[in-house]
C-alpha cells in the first residue's frame, strides 16, 4: 500500500489500542469463535468499530504457528503448548515439518485466515494479518534459549555444540512456518501483516555481548526479519513491527533497517526519544503501559490521562509521526474488565 495512508492517520491524530480480545471476551461463546472464522471476523470488525480505528487487528495470539509446526511433528495436542525439542530435530524431521507446512493448516489459523476474508468482505476497514516473529518462535521451541544463543554470541559453531545446532534449526524451520502463515494470511486478504518479535530483547540476548560487539542480534534476528520482510516487499504487504521487550539503542536502530509502516514499542522505551533514530517514514505506535492496565494502584486511570498528554505533547514536537496506543495487545482479565475498558477508552478518546 501508499504508505500514506498510515503517515495521514498518524497526522490526523488518531489514537488506538490493540483491543480485540477485550471485545472477544465479552461474547459467551468465545472459545466457539476461535474456531469459526466468521465468528471471529465479526469480532475482529467490532472492535475496529468500537474503538475507531481503520486498521483491523485480530487477536494477538503468537502461539498458533508452534502449534502448526509441533502438530505435523506428531506431538500430541495436549502436550503442544509445554512442548520444547530436547535436542535437535534431524533431517527427516526437519523435512517432514517443512513439507507438511505446504498442505492443510491447524484449525486456528484456517479461522484466523477466514476471519481476514470477513474483514477484507467487508470493505471498510483495512486487514491486518498477525505472526510471531522468527526469533521468538525460536524461544518457544527450545527449553533453554538464553545458553545457546549466549554461545553462539561467543562464537561458538553449531558443529561444535548442539544447544547452538538446535537453536539454528529451530530458527530456520520457524522462519518457514511463519512464512506459510504470512502467505497463508495475505491470500485471505491481509494488507498488513503485524509481526511481534517480543523475546527479541535484553533477556535473551546478552547486553555485554552486544557492546563488545558481537554480531548475534544481526545473526539470529535481523538475517530472519529480514527474509520475511522481503517476502512482505514482494507481495506489497505493509509490515507492521511490534516487539515490546527492553531493547537497546542499537537493536531499535538495526530494527529501523526493516523501513515497517508501524514500530510498536513497550512502555521501556521513551518515544519522543526514539524518534530521533528513525525514519520519519516509519509512524512510532505506542506504547502506554497497557499490561497493567487491570491495575487502579500501579496504573489509575489519571495516569493514562497524564501519560496520553505527555506522549501527544513530546511526540508534536519530536515532529516524528505517531499513532498513541497500547504498549502491547490489551488482554482481558477476569475482575478486572471495566477498569481495562476505562483506561482504553482514554486512548480512544485522544484522537485528536
Amino acid at each position: 500500500m501508499d504508505r500514506k495512508f498510515y503517515l495521514e492517520l498518524a497526522a490526523q491524530g488518531l489514537s488506538m489500542p490493540i483491543g480485540t480480545d477485550l471485545i472477544l471476551k465479552e461474547k459467551d461463546d468465545h472459545e466457539t469463535r476461535l474456531l469459526d472464522g466468521k465468528l471471529l471476523g465479526e469480532v475482529i470488525v467490532e472492535a475496529a468499530n468500537r474503538f475507531k480505528t481503520p486498521l483491523a487487528f485480530p487477536l494477538m495470539d503468537l502461539a498458533v504457528e508452534k502449534e502448526w509446526m509441533l502438530s505435523i511433528a506428531g506431538v500430541p495436542a495436549n502436550e503442544i503448548e509445554t512442548y520444547h525439542f530436547n535436542s535437535c530435530p534431524g533431517e527427516a524431521l526437519t523435512e517432514k515439518i517443512k513439507s507438511g507446512l505446504k498442505g492443510a493448516p491447524t484449525q486456528r489459523i484456517k479461522a484466523n485466515c477466514d476471519a481476514i476474508r470477513h474483514v477484507a468482505k467487508e470493505g471498510r476497514l483495512l486487514p491486518v494479518g498477525m505472526s510471531i516473529g522468527p526469533f521468538s518462535l525460536m524461544t518457544k521451541l527450545v527449553s533453554d534459549p538464553i545458553t545457546g544463543v549466549y554461545l553462539a554470541g561467543m562464537g561458538t559453531s553449531p558443529e561444535d555444540d548442539p544447544e547452538v545446532n538446535l537453536i539454528e534449526t529451530a530458527l530456520e524451520i520457524s522462519t518457514t512456518a511463519i512464512l506459510d502463515s504470512i502467505r497463508l494470511q495475505i491470500e485471505a486478504g491481509a494488507k498488513a501483516i503485524c509481526l511481534c518479535e517480543p523475546a527479541a530483547n535484553l533477556v535473551y540476548l546478552s547486553p555485554k555481548q552486544l557492546e563488545d560487539g558481537s554480531d548475534i542480534f544481526e545473526r539470529y534476528v535481523m538475517k530472519y526479519n529480514k527474509i520475511i520482510r522481503n517476502f512482505l516487499a514482494e507481495t506489497d504487504t505493509d509490515l507492521i513491527f511490534h516487539d515490546c521487550g527492553e531493547l537497546t539503542d542499537g537493536m531499535l536502530l538495526d530494527f529501523n533497517v526493516l523501513d515497517s509502516a508501524i514500530m510498536s514499542l513497550g512502555s521501556s522505551r521513551t518515544l519522543w526519544k526514539d524518534a530521533e533514530l528513525l525514519s520519519k517514514n516509519t509512524v512510532l505506535f505506542g506504547n502506554l503501559p497497557s499490561k497493567k492496565f487491570y491495575s487502579d494502584k500501579d496504573v489509575p486511570e489519571s495516569m493514562v490521562r497524564s501519560m496520553s498528554e505527555e506522549l501527544r505533547k513530546k511526540m508534536k514536537e519530536a515532529n516524528h509521526p505517531f499513532i498513541l496506543g497500547s504498549e502491547c495487545d490489551v488482554l482481558s482479565v477476569p475482575g478486572a474488565r471495566e477498569t481495562i475498558l476505562s483506561k482504553v477508552n482514554v486512548i480512544v478518546e485522544t484522537s485528536s
